[in-house]
């Protein structure tokens, strides 16, 4: 009988042990690809606001759409900022919080600008917030090679 109960603890620890594992996999799995979303989404912002900007110094109509995607944006960093990230990731997460604090603060910049109704060009020429954008896709490229 105790050896029936060992070989049942032995059991039950093995799977136990394991279940540990696959949750742990899975939620480096999840982390990549909530990473990666993130990221995505980041690069479509950089790729679309400079139009939409360019286009809000010329419309007011405009500048709602713009305003609207910037804090859209900012709901997008928000929400990357409360991840939870995998042991591995850390240096890839900590370079993205980095980024995002910069777009951030060209985020609040421009909707200062939106809300004075002060939006000038020039501005937005020399805004870093759509580099720093779309240098985040070169933290997804190295968050993909991680997640392989």
């Amino acid at each position: 009988m105790k050896k029936l109960i060992a070989v049942l603890s032995a059991v039950l620890m093995l799977f136990a042990g394991g279940c540990s594992a696959l949750d742990q996999a899975q939620d480096t799995i999840g982390y990549v690809n909530e990473a990666t979303d993130y990221l995505s989404k980041a690069t479509e912002f950089a790729n679309e606001a400079p139009a939409l900007a360019e286009e809000a110094v010329k419309n007011m109509g405009s500048a709602e759409e713009l305003e609207a995607r910037l804090q859209e944006m900012k709901e997008e960093i928000a929400a990357f900022s409360e991840l939870q990230e995998p042991e591995f990731a850390s240096e890839i997460h900590q370079a993205i919080l980095e980024q995002n604090e910069k777009i951030s603060a060209g985020i609040d910049g421009l909707l200062t600008e939106l809300e004075d109704g002060l939006l000038d060009p020039a501005v937005l020429e020399k805004t870093e917030l759509f580099q720093t954008v779309q240098e985040m896709g070169d933290l997804a490229d190295q968050l993909k090679q991680l997640g392989e």
